[in-house]
């Protein structure tokens, strides 16, 4: 399978099973199609001849020589490939999976109280707690436990807003720490806060314990207010800004993500990511479509979709612009390794959601991530008694790229590895379906983000920009000697 688009003037073409990328020429570019439509080899000369008739450069010789380049390519396997993975892809999460990420709910309630919160303001459709040092410690416990030879494991302060409960935090850190080395663990603890409750002890416990920072911000302040509110209605923008900008000056810049939202109302979306960059001097984005009722006033509709994708491509093309003057930006969705990962496995079995990775409310209930919390078809267990509702567990063992028949013509599985059970779920009522209009907007991110790694590979100007590649530790297991999980490296 191969996927062909023009972007930014550049001709890719994308291999799927190899996942090789290639930039080429019209000739080129036009004979692949030809090929791949299934055009008898003896026909396809003739008509390259006729579409370039008016191209004296486009010769029967130069015709051969293209063809012969396709055939070395795809008898090298870098185009054309088979898909050799489908035989395989049920195998990997079928063996004995461990659990190797926790999202921690320390605090089902919030002191904002944005309309368009899947969490229903923090409560995930429930009531209003916090979770206690005891139900925390033992959530750790049980990843420990049930985390087999896995060296680093992840955990996400997540809610509502977890800052509400920071004492908590603060206690579970220093229980981490403090029996990690005697169990071969390394805790990478994550918090995700809309930056109300920030303070300096706040900054100093979390550049100095957390592995990351995910900071909630939706861009310019008439944008991020009018969702973003306190209980009184008032907007969040000028209390946290100035927050956001010293956490992230004593983090020296690294290690967190601006995480945005936006809407129907906001879909110039790249005018709130510059505004985030230029005026707030923040360099290390995200943002995030809405996945709300479709009734909703803020609901993407399928008018705004042409709007959306000529953004991607605004960013992406702006993006190039900003490396070449030595003031590069990242953005979350086009971060693409194409040399070193991630494994197969998880090109495969994707995000990991119940079987790998849990959430745990405020009272110790497991579910497969944050999205399913509060839905009790979807409750896995409790971290006391483990994973008791087997059968579910084993449903998202299976729940992968190949056990969703929507993918199997997409061009891009490999690279969601079927995309979000969660919003498949809201979507079309199965954790195997496909959230039709998520997928649309993925494929045009992924084709911004190739088209990016396609401009600095062939571009000088860029080569010379772009910072020499630090190792890489395993895509999906973070280590750094080979993949825990798949046993190859990234």
């Amino acid at each position: 399978m191969i996927h062909q688009y023009k972007l930014n003037g550049y001709n890719i073409v994308v291999d799927v099973y190899s996942g090789s990328v290639h930039a080429v020429d019209e000739l080129a570019y036009d004979a692949i199609a030809l090929v791949d439509a299934g055009t008898p080899r003896a026909e396809i000369p003739g008509k390259l001849l006729a579409k370039y008739r008016h191209n004296p450069e486009v010769t029967e010789a130069e015709i051969a020589d293209c063809l012969a380049d396709i055939d070395e390519l795809t008898a090298d396997g870098r185009l054309f490939a088979p898909d050799v993975y489908e035989p395989y892809a049920f195998d990997f999460k079928n063996r004995s999976t461990v659990v190797k990420a926790l999202c921690l709910h320390v605090a089902h309630t919030c002191n904002l109280n944005c309309e368009y919160c899947f969490a229903a303001q923090g409560k995930f459709h429930g009531e209003a707690g916090l979770m206690s040092f005891e139900t925390g410690k033992r959530a750790l416990d049980f990843l420990i436990e049930h985390s087999g030879t896995r060296r680093n494991l992840e955990v996400d302060f997540f809610g509502g807003e977890p800052l509400m409960n920071f004492e908590v935090c603060k206690q579970l850190v220093a229980y981490a720490r403090s029996i990690e080395k005697q169990h071969g663990k390394n805790f990478r603890f994550t918090l995700t806060t809309n930056g109300i409750g920030i303070t300096d002890e706040v900054i100093d416990w979390a550049n100095r314990e957390c592995h990351n920072v995910v900071l909630s911000l939706d861009g310019r302040k008439q944008v991020n207010d009018r969702f973003r509110k306190d209980l009184a209605g008032n907007g969040s923008y000028d209390r946290i800004v100035p927050k956001f900008q010293k956490l992230v000056k004593a983090r020296g810049g690294k290690g967190y993500y601006m995480r945005g939202t936006f809407t129907h109302h906001n879909t110039d979306f790249t005018n709130d990511l510059f505004h985030m960059a230029d005026d707030l001097g923040f360099t290390e984005l995200s943002m995030e479509p809405v996945v709300t009722d479709p009734a909703s006033p803020e609901a993407l509709t399928e008018a705004d979709l042409p709007k959306l994708f000529d953004q991607y491509e605004l960013l992406a093309k702006d993006m190039l612009r900003r490396e070449k003057a030595g003031r590069p930006i990242t953005f979350y969705h086009y971060i693409l390794d194409l040399e070193h990962g991630p494994c197969i496995y998880k090109r495969i079995a994707g995000c990991g959601s119940g079987t790998e990775y849990m959430a745990v409310t405020p009272w110790g209930d497991l579910y497969p991530c944050h999205q399913f919390v509060g839905d009790p078809d979807y409750k896995l267990g409790n971290v006391w008694d483990g994973v008791t509702n087997t059968a579910l567990r084993d449903e998202f063992k299976l729940c992968n790229v190949y056990a969703r028949p929507d993918c199997k013509d997409c061009w891009a599985r490999l690279y969601c590895a079927g995309g979000c059970a969660a919003n498949a779920l809201h979507a079309t009522g199965d954790v195997h379906g496909v959230y039709d209009y998520g997928c649309r907007i993925f494929r045009k991110r992924i084709e911004c983000a190739l088209m990016l790694k396609v401009a600095e590979s062939l571009d000088p100007d860029l080569a010379a920009a772009r910072p020499a590649a630090a190792a890489s530790d395993c895509d999906d297991c973070g280590e750094d000697a080979g993949c825990a999980d798949c046993g190859e490296k990234a």
